[in-house]
């Protein structure tokens, strides 16, 4: 191949030596080295994952798979390479990850190689860390048996060729990427930490149980709160697409909230030549979904802030609220305080995937009810949260398309 091939589109300056293909096995050896003296335990076991690398069983699993014998466990030293031989959904030949933490064990199912002195370790999961890298290496030496195991022997997942640069780039590049991930988990710690806070604030700032007051309140607020059926501060929408004046299909997502159905399933769902029996939604009005999902166990209730009107599947509950914040509403139903209600008094009815509850039924549900002064300090304290959650979510995800950017461009 041309030598001009081996290099990487993104490159330190300082390094301009051609990159060298070669077997992994020129950089690998197979460990034969067994737990066979019981010098590792339980507590040693190792796991393999995906996301942390090389990792101790119980730390992340919280106990122990470990057979009564450890005995025919390979022993993996700080520095070792190891090779999972199970599949993972995005890395269906499994994946190849350094040891960086001290030395332990793995069952037999794993392979465990001792790099040699041409290669620096890390270099080698860094290397394999890319998807597609990774099963475009393995995918020639694997065959896949009956329950989805990889049948390749240890010292064949070495035979297949990749590109390496000499041993002081490797680790220019190694140090690079361990700064992009300190990077990521900060801002993951981050992001956590306002989920967090944010589910303690929906949680706390309305009250339980049919109490008067939350447990949490801006100081500037005291007396009790009341309570209005839903149907008193809203009415139910039943506005029909007749003359076909609006065209977009909307649908309310657990996740994304009400959104153009194009954009969530790529596509349009709805027939056109039917969405004129379809429900009008407005700016700023509700929508009920009732189909379940672990995020949302009764159904998710959205509002339409896309500031433009479109029409929604007659399977969903309209309303449009009035004297209420709206962002105070909003923010009542990401919380789970009406869950109980919508429990009590429906269910999932003949389809598993669908919660079954009548309008008359729900527009019943008790809603906690401030003053307007209060229900707007609340919503836009509670809006202010998820503007911080979702820059936040921004900064992370922006971090992950650099890296992601580089694991493309920084090697051959």
């Amino acid at each position: 191949m041309d030598k001009e091939k081996l290099l990487p589109s993104l490159r330190f300056s300082g390094y301009k030596d051609t990159w060298e293909r070669n077997k992994l096995e020129h950089y690998l050896n197979v460990s034969n080295e067994k737990n066979t003296e019981g010098i590792f335990g339980k507590e040693d076991v190792l796991s393999v994952s995906g996301d942390f690398g090389i990792i101790n069983q119980i730390e992340f699993h919280g106990r122990s798979f470990a057979g009564v014998s450890t005995a025919n466990y390979g022993v993996v030293n700080t520095g070792d390479v190891v090779y999972t031989k199970s599949p993972l959904k995005a890395n269906p030949f499994g994946i190849i990850k350094t040891n960086k933490g001290p030395a332990g064990i793995v069952s037999t199912l794993y392979a465990v190689y001792h790099p040699k002195e041409n290669v620096y370790p890390d270099f080698i999961q860094v290397y394999f860390e890319q998807y597609a890298r990774m099963n475009q290496y393995m995918h020639p030496l694997v065959n896949k048996g009956a329950k989805n195991d990889m049948k390749v022997s240890d010292a064949n997942a070495l035979k297949g060729d990749v590109v390496f640069p000499k041993v002081d780039e490797e680790k220019k590049i190694v140090e690079y990427f361990m700064n992009i991930d300190r990077l990521i988990t900060l801002h993951q710690k981050e992001y956590d930490k306002l989920l967090i806070m944010k589910k303690a604030m929906l949680e706390k700032m309305f009250p339980k149980n049919g109490n008067k007051v939350p447990e949490v309140r801006f100081s500037e607020f005291d007396g009790a709160w009341g309570y209005r059926k839903l149907g008193t501060i809203s009415d139910k929408v039943t506005e029909k697409n007749v003359y076909m004046e609006y065209t977009e299909t909307l649908t309310n997502s657990a996740e994304y909230g009400i959104i153009s159905q194009r954009d969530f399933f790529d596509h349009d769902i709805a027939k056109q030549d039917k969405i004129n029996g379809y429900y009008v939604v407005r700016p700023e009005d509700f929508v009920y979904n009732p189909r379940i999902s672990t995020t949302a166990p009764v159904g998710p209730i959205g509002r339409n802030k896309l500031g433009r009107c479109g029409v929604i599947s007659p399977l969903y509950t309209v309303f449009r609220p009035k004297e209420v914040d709206n962002s105070f509403l909003e923010q009542f139903f990401k919380s789970s305080h009406w869950y109980s209600f919508m429990r009590f008094n429906g269910d999932t009815g003949a389809r598993s995937d669908r919660f079954s509850i009548k309008d008359t039924t729900f527009f019943e549900m008790p809603i906690p009810f401030p003053k307007l002064n209060e229900q707007r300090r609340i919503g836009q304290y509670l809006a202010g949260l998820d503007v911080l959650i979702s820059l936040q979510d921004k900064k992370l995800t922006k971090l992950k398309n650099i890296k992601a950017g580089c694991l493309e461009k920084m090697f051959v």
